[in-house]
């Protein structure tokens, strides 16, 4: 089950008692274990529970373990229709692989750095801030909601996080504005418009096209 999550991905208890070939109750058992060693962390969405390796560190170990017994991970095989996994909706931000590609440009740019309350929230930095703002987001009324400003929301298709919270909703927000997305009128799909093709990538360094 840790290499099954070395990819970066995570994964439910359901899906890695099948990599396990383990009963379910057997796999949440290794699970909380796993978890109480702290070599995974859990993310709870809804009646979900999403597992993920807790750090790099635990990815480094295992790595090493494997050159030593000779086995390679399976690689992540996302089962999500291509349309709604590039760029759809989630909730009031935007989801998919844009949002995902999106969420990794803010933390390395460090728009976005994590807060040391939670697992899964993000402070906005200065430079995130003023980034924001040029984007027309109101990040003072932003900070005055009682809203989380930024946190980490695993991503259902590419189990790996996008940006939620305020500065989620306001990525969307400036994206639908700008006319660099429009909004599916039938499904939760996102369609990248030529603007917001040439914006994204100048802005953010991210690939627009599936």
């Amino acid at each position: 089950m840790l290499c099954c999550l070395m990819d970066g991905h995570a994964r439910t208890s359901t899906e890695l008692a099948v990599v396990a070939e383990v009963s379910p109750s057997t796999a949440s058992v290794h699970l909380a274990r796993l978890k109480e060693q702290q070599l995974v962390w859990v993310l709870a969405l809804g009646k979900h529970r999403y597992y993920s390796l807790t750090d790099r560190r635990v990815a480094v170990a295992l790595e090493a373990l494997m050159v030593l017994g000779g086995k390679r991970p399976e690689p992540f095989v996302p089962r999500t229709p291509s349309r709604l996994r590039w760029a759809r909706t989630c909730y009031d931000h935007m989801a998919g692989t844009l949002a995902v590609s999106l969420h990794d440009y803010m933390v390395e740019r460090k728009w976005i750095a994590s807060d040391l309350r939670d697992d899964v929230s993000y402070d906005l930095t200065a430079l995130g801030s003023r980034e924001m703002v040029s984007l027309g987001a109101e990040v003072s009324s932003m900070r005055a909601a009682r809203r989380r400003i930024a946190c980490a929301c695993l991503d259902w298709s590419e189990r790996r996080p996008h940006v939620g919270g305020a500065v989620g909703a306001a990525l969307l927000k400036a994206a639908v504005q700008r006319k660099w997305v429009v909004k599916d009128l039938e499904s939760r799909a996102l369609r990248v418009t030529k603007l917001g093709e040439r914006e994204l990538v100048t802005r953010f360094g991210v690939e627009t096209k599936p």
